[in-house]
């Protein structure tokens, strides 16, 4: 069977007092900026109540892919090691791909927490068969300045030590500029926030419109590099019958046009139509490059959404959307369990995730 035919398989999840490695599969950036990343570890001490372990390349700039992958390899294989947490994304963990043993990983399966890049390690648990966890970096939610987020800690808190169903609901307020992390300042108050205006859903009316699936998905940029490279994409595009698809963009702010090609292409390969909802992240408008004023900000997503509707309209327009849903590049953020079972219910407007 695929991946996608068998029942979900959820690592065990690790208790408080557990040992969870600290791993840096994409980029050594801890190394360069330890203001959030120690945070970040403290938190996991003293909130979470957990032991962080780092590895050889966790603070290393430049470590090779064969390196990475040997430091995830000792992650899965340690026994005392109860779950393997993410330092922070990047852009080449697909290089890491043809060093990893599916089958030590498979052996010795552990929740996996990381967002952006570490879509590329969250497809391949996916064919692996093992349920990951999409979001929770160790610098960027928990060496977040002030405090987590209310509704990151608490999503992050259920997802580590909770099995279960959780409900996800629309933040309140989210923060939309980023903070110098170099900056010992950034860490004294709560970044800046700004109201929410809740979910957008597209076609959520009818008898039908309740989704129970298992997810898929992640990072929209790296998704496409998968694509290009033929990796960790299921052959058969049936192995995403019912699955429920979430997408979101990064701190690289690509075009409408990008986006719609980008889902274009799923189309073309026969993927879009396959799966029975689409949740579509809040959209990241802000970066110390392009640092949008509000009303650039405000066209900007309404430009990407435009962009993923013409694309479903084209490709699949009977699947229900919810858009500015708060994972992935935005702060609060809910961790997405990823092979897990999300279910959408459109009459209700509610989503829910199990973990």
């Amino acid at each position: 069977m695929t991946p996608s035919q068998e029942p979900p398989r959820y690592p065990p999840k690790p208790r408080p007092g557990d040992r969870v490695a600290v791993v840096s599969p994409s980029s050594g950036l801890p190394g360069l900026f330890p203001l959030p990343f120690d945070l970040g570890l403290a938190r996991l001490q003293v909130e979470f109540h957990l032991e962080p372990v780092e590895y050889p390349t966790t603070r290393k700039m430049g470590s090779s892919p064969r390196e990475r992958a040997e430091d995830l390899h000792a992650a899965f294989a340690d026994p005392t090691v109860k779950a393997v947490i993410a330092s922070i994304g990047g852009d080449d963990l697909i290089t890491v791909l043809p060093f990893l043993d599916r089958e030590l990983i498979r052996a010795n399966p552990k929740p996996f927490f990381g967002f952006s890049d570490s879509t590329v390690l969250h497809a391949f648990l996916w064919q692996t068969g093992i349920v990951s966890f999409h979001g929770a970096s160790v610098m960027c939610e928990l060496g977040r300045p002030g405090a987590m987020a209310r509704q990151t800690a608490d999503s992050l808190r259920a997802a580590l030590f909770v099995p279960g169903p959780y409900e996800v609901v629309p933040a309140d307020r989210f923060r939309v500029m980023d903070v110098p992390w170099d900056d010992p300042d950034t860490f004294v108050a709560e970044p800046t926030t700004e109201p929410g205006e809740g979910w957008t859903w597209h076609l959520p009316e009818g008898a039908e419109r309740v989704v129970e699936g298992r997810t898929w998905g992640g990072s929209l940029e790296v998704l496409s590099w998968l694509l290009m490279a033929d990796r960790e994409i299921a052959p058969d595009p049936a192995a995403y019958d019912g699955h429920v698809l979430f997408l979101e963009t990064s701190e690289e702010l690509p075009s409408a046009d990008a986006v719609f090609r980008i889902l274009r292409a799923l189309g073309e390969r026969g993927l879009l139509a396959r799966f029975g909802a689409l949740l579509m992240g809040r959209a990241k408008s802000w970066s110390f490059d392009r640092p949008h004023p509000p009303e650039e900000r405000i066209r900007y997503a309404r430009e990407q959404r435009e962009a993923v509707l013409r694309a479903l309209d084209a490709y699949a327009p009977d699947t229900m959307a919810v858009f500015d849903v708060d994972l992935g590049h935005t702060d609060p953020q809910y961790v997405i369990p990823y092979g897990g079972v999300v279910r959408v219910d459109g009459s209700q407007r509610r989503i829910t995730v199990t973990y």
